[in-house]
């Protein structure tokens, strides 16, 4: 079974879409989980819910639980389930509740400052 950790992720966070700031944080988590790329998960109230509507997509892992998944909508468009988050997570990974991780792709930018 796959071994996860999460810590406080250092520095300070931001994520970009469209040609808008969707999260900025100081306060945002890694994720690290053996065999997969590090996530940074985004505390809800450093996130600019405006711009995320929730989507029909519903994934389950069995280590996090069930993820609801978000779209992100700006005046360039709308970016089909690209960020998610795990409402009610299995207990061992509890810290990650009330936060958003986003997909990385070519047009989302996650990075520290």
């Amino acid at each position: 079974m796959n071994k996860i950790a999460i810590r406080k992720a250092e520095g300070k966070w931001c994520v970009r879409a469209g040609g808008a700031i969707l999260a900025d944080s100081r306060n945002a988590l890694t994720l690290s989980e053996d065999g997969l790329a590090d996530v940074v998960y985004f505390p809800r109230k450093d996130v600019a819910m405006a711009f995320l509507d929730v989507s029909d997509r519903r994934t389950h892992c069995p280590l996090k639980g069930d993820a609801t998944h978000f779209s992100i909508v700006t005046k360039s468009g709308t970016m089909e389930n690209t960020a998610w988050s795990y409402e009610d997570p299995i207990a061992a990974v509890a810290p990650i509740k009330d936060h958003i991780a986003f997909y990385a792709r070519e047009d989302i930018a996650i990075e520290r400052l």
